[in-house]
C-alpha cells in the first residue's frame, strides 16, 4: 500500500515478479478492495484495515495503527508465514515498526539500512548505514561493517568482502574522534579475522569500486545514496535537452547517445533497489518510496534472493562469530548512555 504511487505501482510489479520467478510466492497485505483485486496462483491476501502514510509520525505509525498493512505484513514473517517483507512506505515508520515486532539480534544496537550503489567496475558497492541512524557511535559501524559483510557473501559469494571506513582521507589520523575509535575496532575486528577491512576510503572510492562494503552514519550515507540517483535523472536531462537545441548540439548529443546511453542505464539506481534492513531477527526490504514498477520489482527480487539464500542465518552466524568483540562494544554504548 506503501510508496508515491502505492497499488498502481506494487500491484503490475508483483505480477512480473510471479511470472519472473516460477518458484516465488506472495502475500499481498493491504485494504481489502485494494488487494482483492489481484489474482495469481501463487499469490494470496492478508487484509489489514489501516495503512501508513508517507508523512505519519512514528507515534502514529507503531502505536495508533496497529493494524496497518506494513504492521501486519512484517508480523507474517515474525510468525513465519512469510520468509521476508518488502514495503515503499515511509522509511522511519517501516524501522520503527520492523524493529518492535522482530527485534534486533543479539550483539546488534541498532539495525542498518544496507543498499547497493553503481561503481565504475560494472558492479555495486555496498553502503551502510543510508539513513536509519543519523547519529552513530564508533560501536555502530563495527556492527554495521560485520552485517555488511554477511549482506555481501550472500549477494556475491565471497567469503570475506573488502570492508571500507568512510573518511574525509585515507590515513588513519584523520577524521573526528568517533571515526578514529572506528578504525581501531575495524581493525581489531580485522586481525581476530572477523573482517576484512581495508582501512579508510573516501566519497569518490564508493563509485570506483575500491572495497565491496562502504561503512558510514546515516546522514553521510543518505546524502551519497540521493547523489547517485541524481546521477542518472541528470544524464537524461542532458540528452532531452541537448537533442531540443540547435542542429549542431543535436549532432553532438547523438555522438554520444551510445555512451551516455549505456552510462545512464548503468547509474540508474532502478537496478539497485531494495534496501535490506540487517540487524533484525527477520528479513525487510525498503523500496524507494518513488519506485515505479521496475524498481518495486527489483525490491522483490532481492528480498527473494536473500531469503531463498538464508541471509538472517547467515548474518546470524557472522554476529556470533564476532560475539566477543561486539559484546565489549555493546557494553560500551550502554555505559556512555548511562552515563
Amino acid at each position: 500500500m506503501g510508496g508515491d504511487h502505492g497499488p498502481s505501482v506494487t500491484l503490475p510489479a508483483c505480477k512480473a515478479f510471479l511470472d519472473s520467478h516460477p518458484h516465488a510466492q506472495l502475500i499481498l497485505v493491504g485494504l481489502p478492495e485494494v488487494v482483492a483485486g489481484f489474482s495469481h496462483p501463487r499469490a494470496r491476501h492478508v487484509a489489514a484495515s489501516e495503512v501508513v502514510t508517507m508523512d505519519d509520525p512514528l507515534e502514529t505509525a507503531l502505536r495508533r495503527k496497529k493494524d496497518s498493512s506494513m504492521r501486519v505484513a512484517i508480523t507474517q514473517v515474525k510468525e513465519g508465514a512469510a520468509q521476508a517483507a518488502v514495503s515503499a512506505g515511509n522509511t522511519g515508520a517501516l524501522m520503527a515498526i520492523a524493529r518492535y515486532v522482530l527485534k534486533t539480534m543479539e550483539g546488534i544496537e541498532r539495525p542498518a539500512i544496507a543498499a547497493q550503489l553503481p561503481n565504475a567496475t560494472g558492479g555495486a558497492t555496498t553502503v551502510l548505514d543510508l539513513g536509519a541512524n543519523v547519529d552513530c557511535t564508533a560501536e555502530h559501524l563495527l556492527q554495521f561493517a560485520v552485517m555488511g559483510s554477511a549482506l555481501v557473501s550472500v549477494l556475491s559469494g565471497e567469503e570475506s568482502p573488502r570492508v571500507g571506513l568512510l573518511n574525509i582521507g585515507e590515513e588513519a589520523i584523520k577524521g573526528n574522534d568517533m571515526i578514529k575509535k572506528a578504525g581501531e575496532l575495524l581493525r581489531s575486528a580485522a586481525n581476530s579475522g572477523d573482517l576484512n577491512f581495508c582501512g579508510n576510503v573516501e566519497g569518490n572510492d564508493i563509485f570506483k569500486g575500491v572495497v565491496d562494503i562502504v561503512v558510514c552514519d546515516g546522514f553521510v550515507g543518505n546524502v551519497a545514496l540521493k547523489t547517485s540517483e541524481g546521477l542518472a535523472s541528470m544524464i537524461g536531462s542532458f540528452l532531452k535537452a541537448e537533442f531540443s537545441r540547435n542542429i549542431f548540439t543535436k549532432f553532438a548529443a547523438l555522438l554520444a547517445y551510445s555512451v551516455l546511453s549505456a552510462l545512464k542505464k548503468r547509474v540508474d539506481h532502478r537496478r539497485y533497489n531494495g534496501a535490506a534492513l540487517l540487524g533484525l531477527r527477520g528479513l525487510v526490504f525498503k523500496s524507494h518510496g518513488s519506485a515505479d514498477a521496475i524498481a518495486f520489482g527489483n525490491a522483490l527480487s532481492r528480498a527473494y534472493d536473500a531469503a531463498r539464500n538464508n541471509l538472517t542465518e547467515k548474518v546470524k552466524a557472522r554476529v556470533d562469530h564476532a560475539a566477543p568483540l561486539l559484546a565489549q562494544t555493546v557494553a560500551t554504548v550502554e555505559s556512555a548512555s548511562a552515563s
